[in-house]
């Protein structure tokens, strides 16, 4: 019903109001008129797009007919014919065009679902990409038209996708096992082929997806590493096929007849649907895949060998179908002087077409045109690009050597000035703001409290219970069953605090899934010997493994204060008591957390008593409702949170067998049933969820990251928002937000409830719209219906908020993000992250920070800057992000300006001999004039720095300035424009006018006055002076002086053969001298004199505070 529903939210207002138009003119009186009720869904959907979003729900009330009044969102009035076409429909045409055009040319591979036949690669129907990596941006193809762009940008750009090349081969070139029928042979990673049986040690990369098999581990099971996928560095636990881990030998893999049936390639990274089929066996074997039989490509085996059938290669692996394709980064800046390029060269035609005009078109005034053109060709400064990627060369050298924030690696040299403008920081959470590191600071029983300084005092209290529970149990082999105790069955007498205290720390040992590993010999499993088992268990290289850090905290915490998780499979758990007994429990059910239910369960039998227990934890949202009435609970968990704590409620439930059976037999009906099994297995647990006794409250803190809050402080001064993505649960998201301060302890945080439909949507936005000034928490999936619906709204309504957190995102979603924000905003976005799971995010962003951390160095590979650390961002923004954008743009306007000087004096001449297309100065001169004469002070403009780095991180507020852009805008360069027309006519008219009667030496005149004008606009413009630029104004200055000497036939009028040579003797008179001085003088001072006014009238923010 739903999928039949006419949505045409995010359109063109013009097309969306057309067809709204056809669809109401269809729904007058008529046959189908009395099936109103039927239809009622379809009918309000397709008013919700007709509904602004309103300040209350009323709409929602109205009967039909008040639909039709209310005012339509954002519908303008309707263009027909002509008036369209000129107001924008021209846009629309073209750009429908060439989408059109874009389609035919990359028309994608659709992608199908498969049958993979176990190591039969030949038998597959259609062809499958090679499981080769690439990274890199171009293909000789395209990269051949790049020949033409200057050298430099060319080389860097080489260089860069030579590394990326290397970077490929090396990944593409590492050796795997495959299994064939004659035996093991070695392949290369690119060599892999769908159908492939895989073989893949401990410690090795998986190398495309596959399902699980086999595996050298007895339980049938393995763990394995995701960070580089997920971004989460717990460890994953993976189940084999049961049919292919029963078999004898690995070799009878290719004695059996099976294939699998696998779902088409998708983005989802945590989910999947197959069926692994045998035919040879009688009835044939159908067994369900899902997620845990999956091993996706990028992730690493932590746990024995695996063998896995191939069943997505390539770009159809779900890690490179969650990366985007790299593209080339152009900054802001850049694009800016594109702009201003664009009308030097629209001015350079309109400047050589009125010098024609003015000959009168006289003779063959197109070959003078052509001649103007070249005469005039300074105004487009050709050596802008060279000095403008010298310039960034040089930023990403300073970076990189700043002392105060060492390991800084620049990878993308273009886009240095882009940390200068950036509005949206986009960050992750886990190890980017946090440590991912769980310690347990709060136990909280109700009545008493145990924080860090008391839990000594836990210690004691298991210690007293478990001598006076357990007094005589010998070990794990429980030779007879004692009656069961009768405390269960009498709650009404009041436990003591030692027996609840332990109760409590049983429970959280019991409830989790949380497996030990020991390196000496992976995988303890319960039939190993007491004796052998003890010696294990002393082994001092247990680890824990699990899939949320949450968990590991929790166990490692139940350790140290005296009960020890040592040992667990798929059916049994162990404990060690403080006096060292083992305590054995068989696991009957699990219940894993889902973000949906917020909890997790656990029924377990005690070997020794035979009691039935089931265990329950999760949030205090989930579990308020489910455990026995109390007065505490939310009081306790409100003030954890507010403490930064990850608050989990625990609770218990004593089973009788009967009851136990009843649930068991429920709830395999339940799985087996093909409609709506979701619900129903939900709704026999919630049989089970009922009146629990409340044990303790827990408080785990995830430890921030070195000066995470100063940071971010910092950063939310300078103008920048941040929103945290994160593929977390939404309470650890909002907990951690509050911790960092990302959201202030005063400010109000909207929660925005889950929605799943277009109604819901708009009801949830309009409740939001309500709010003001408070920071906004959504989730992926409800993220995902309002960008469906309600793109504008939701990404107008978040960008007023001072903070946006979005959990369970996954990495296309935190992509999707980035270019939403940039699109919408129009402004620079920057993305940071430290995992796999970030690098789409960085990709997509205009500037992307990796961070190196303990998920690996993908993300900061991928990156365009490499950081060690979060609190390295304030630094990199401030100083070298406010030092790059404002050198660049001095830098390219000066660039622009001698180019303009010279063309005008070009102008002025040739006006002034009838407007002949002669050149004024020798080739030699124009190249000496933007080389050597002025090129090493006009570059020193990439030392000059207008505020000092420390009072620039002591005043973030100064970085509000640089977002407007204010430092190369149409009025900066108006204003250089004006100034070139100024100097250049100046210095042509002056030195025609003190030099008429020796007219031979105008050029040498000119050209003088003219380099000592550049050098002294140099001295103008720099704020802080370096040594260096102090030199190179004084090497270049030599320079002219002695080329004056030396290479006096270049200073002549016309050709050296008219015998118009420089007399050497006259450039040493004092007339020359003075006259040269006056015109210099003439050119300079006024605006020495302006800069001056300006400074004392108008100062710039940042002077006031130097003083």
């Amino acid at each position: 019903m739903a999928d039949q529903i006419p949505l045409y939210p995010v359109r063109s207002a013009a097309a969306a109001g057309h067809k709204r138009a056809a669809y109401y003119s269809s729904a007058g009186p008529g046959p189908g008129a009395d099936r109103r009720g039927r239809y009622q869904l379809e009918e309000e959907s397709a008013h919700l797009d007709e509904m602004p979003l309103m300040m209350s729900e009323e709409g929602f009330e109205n009967d039909e007919s008040d639909y039709h009044t209310l005012p339509r969102a954002r519908i303008a009035r309707r263009k027909r014919g002509l008036e369209w076409f000129v107001c924008g429909g021209w846009k629309l045409l073209c750009a429908s065009c060439c989408d059109w055009l874009i389609n035919v040319c990359q028309r994608k591979k659709e992608l199908k679902a498969r049958t993979v036949w176990l190591g039969c690669p030949e038998k597959s129907e259609e062809k499958h990409p090679r499981n080769s990596i690439k990274n890199q941006k171009y293909n000789v193809f395209t990269f051949i038209p790049g020949g033409f762009v200057l050298a430099v940008t060319i080389t860097r750009e080489a260089i860069d996708e030579f590394r990326r090349f290397q970077r490929d081969k090396e990944v593409n070139s590492q050796l795997y096992s495959k299994l064939t029928v004659r035996g093991k042979v070695q392949v290369k990673s690119s060599d892999i082929q769908v159908g492939d049986l895989i073989i893949v040690e401990k410690n090795q990369r998986i190398p495309s997806d596959m399902v699980f098999l086999r595996t050298s581990e007895k339980a049938g099971s393995c763990f394995i590493r995701t960070d580089q996928l997920d971004g989460e560095t717990d460890w994953k636990l993976k189940v084999a096929v049961s049919c292919t881990q029963r078999l004898p030998a690995l070799g009878d893999l290719f004695s059996i007849s099976a294939y699998v049936y696998a779902q088409k390639p998708q983005l989802d990274i945590h989910s999947f649907e197959g069926t692994f089929t045998r035919e040879d066996s009688d009835p044939p074997v159908h067994e369900s895949l899902s997620i845990e039989n999956t091993l996706w490509a990028s992730t690493i085996v932590a746990s024995g060998t695996v063998i896995g059938v191939v069943i997505y290669t390539g770009k159809e692996t779900r890690s490179v179908m969650n990366t985007s394709n790299p593209k080339n980064k152009i900054g802001l800046l850049d694009l800016e002087l594109n702009q201003l390029t664009k009308a030097l060269f629209l001015a350079l035609v309109v400047l050589s077409v009125v010098m024609v005009t003015l000959q009168g078109f006289a003779g063959p005034w197109y070959r003078n045109l052509f001649r103007f053109l070249l005469l005039f060709s300074y105004i487009i400064p050709i050596s802008l690009r060279v000095n403008l990627d010298m310039g960034k060369a040089a930023y990403g050298w300073m970076i990189m050597k700043d002392e105060n924030i060492p390991g800084t690696v620049v990878r993308t040299s273009t886009i240095p000035e882009e940390l200068g403008r950036l509005v949206y920081l986009l960050t992750d959470k886990t190890g980017t703001l946090t440590q991912n590191e769980m310690t347990f600071r709060r136990l909280h029983l109700g009545t008493v409290s145990y924080g860090a300084d008391t839990m000594d005092e836990i210690q004691t209290h298991v210690l007293s219970s478990c001598t006076q529970v357990h007094p005589q149990t010998g070990g794990n082999n429980p030779s007879s069953t004692p009656p069961r105790r009768a405390q269960s069955s009498t709650p009404k007498v009041r436990k003591s605090v030692s027996s609840r205290v332990h109760e409590a720390v049983k429970a959280i040992a019991l409830c989790h899934n949380v497996t030990p590993v020991y390196e000496s010999q992976a995988g303890v499993s319960g039939e190993t010997e007491s004796a052998e088992a003890d010696q294990d268990f002393r082994d001092e290289n247990r680890t824990y493994q699990a899939s949320s850090p949450d968990e590991v905290a929790l166990v490692r915490w139940t350790e140290s204060v005296g009960l020890t998780l040592v040992s667990r499979d798929l059916s049994s758990m162990q404990l060690k008591t403080p006096g060292g007994q083992v305590l054995t429990y068989c696991i009957l059910q699990v219940f894993p957390f889902t973000s949906e239910s917020k909890r997790m369960g656990i029924i377990v039998r005690d070997e020794s008593t035979a009691e039935i227990t089931f265990y329950m934890k999760g949030a205090d949202v989930a579990m308020s409702s489910i455990v026995q009435y109390n007065d505490w609970l939310d009081e306790e968990c409100g003030n954890m949170a507010r403490e930064g704590l990850r608050t989990l409620v625990v609770a218990k439930k004593a089973l009788t067998e009967e009851q136990y059976q009843d649930f068991e037999s429920r709830y395999s009906q339940a799985k087996l049933s093909l409609h709506d099994r979701m619900l129903k297995v939900a709704a026999v647990v919630e049989s089970l969820e009922r009146d629990m006794e409340l044990l303790c409250l827990t408080g785990v803190e995830d430890q921030l990251q070195a000066d995470v809050r100063p940071t971010l402080e910092m950063l939310r001064n300078a103008g920048i928002k941040i929103w945290m993505l994160t593929g977390d649960k939404l309470e650890t998201a909002t907990c951690i937000a509050k911790s960092s301060h990302l959201v202030s302890r005063s400010q109000d945080i909207h929660i925005f409830r889950p929605v799943t439909s277009r109604g819901e949507a708009h009801l949830e936005l309009n409740a939001f719209r309500r709010k003001h000034d408070c920071a906004l928490v959504i989730s992926g999936d409800s993220l995902e219906v309002c960008l469906k619906y309600y793109e504008h709204e939701l990404v107008e309504l978040a960008c007023q908020c001072p903070a946006v957190v979005c959990c369970r995102c996954s990495p296309t979603q935190k992509a999707h993000i980035v270019s939403l924000l940039r699109q919408h905003t129009g402004r620079r976005t920057c993305a940071i992250g430290d995992g796999g799971n970030d690098v789409s995010m960085i990709q997509a962003a205009d500037c992307g920070i990796g961070i190196e951390g303990k998920e690996g160095k993908q993300a900061s590979l991928a990156a365009d800057f490499s950081i060690t650390q979060f609190r390295h961002v304030g630094r990199l923004l401030m100083v070298h992000g406010r030092n790059s954008y404002k050198r660049s743009a001095a830098l390219g306007q000066f660039v622009m300006h001698r180019g303009l000087i010279i063309s005008t004096m070009q102008a002025v001449f040739s006006s002034v001999f009838y407007f002949a297309s002669v050149p004024l100065y020798q080739g030699f001169l124009m190249v000496g004039y933007a080389t050597i004469y002025t090129m090493f002070p006009v570059f020193s403009l990439v030392l000059d720095q207008d505020v000092k780095p420390e009072m620039a991180i002591l005043y973030p507020e100064l970085y509000k300035d640089l977002t407007k852009g204010r430092s190369l805008s149409f009025k900066t360069f108006l204003i250089w424009v004006l100034i070139s027309i100024y100097q250049g006519g100046i210095l042509m008219f002056g030195a025609l006018v003190l030099f008429e009667a020796e007219f031979v030496h105008v050029v040498a005149i000119s050209f003088t006055a003219l380099v000592l004008t550049e050098l002294l606009m140099v001295a103008l413009t720099i704020r802080t002076w370096h040594w260096l630029m102090v030199v190179a104004e004084f090497l270049s200055l030599g320079c002219y002086v002695a080329s004056l000497a030396f290479l006096n036939e270049y200073f002549g009028i016309g050709r050296v053969s008219f015998g118009a040579f420089l007399d050497v003797a006259f450039i040493t008179t004092v007339p020359f001298l003075w006259k040269v001085s006056a015109i210099t003088v003439v050119s300079c001072l006024p605006l020495y004199i302006l800069k001056y006014l300006k400074r004392k009238l108008s100062p710039p923010s940042y002077s006031k505070l130097s003083s």
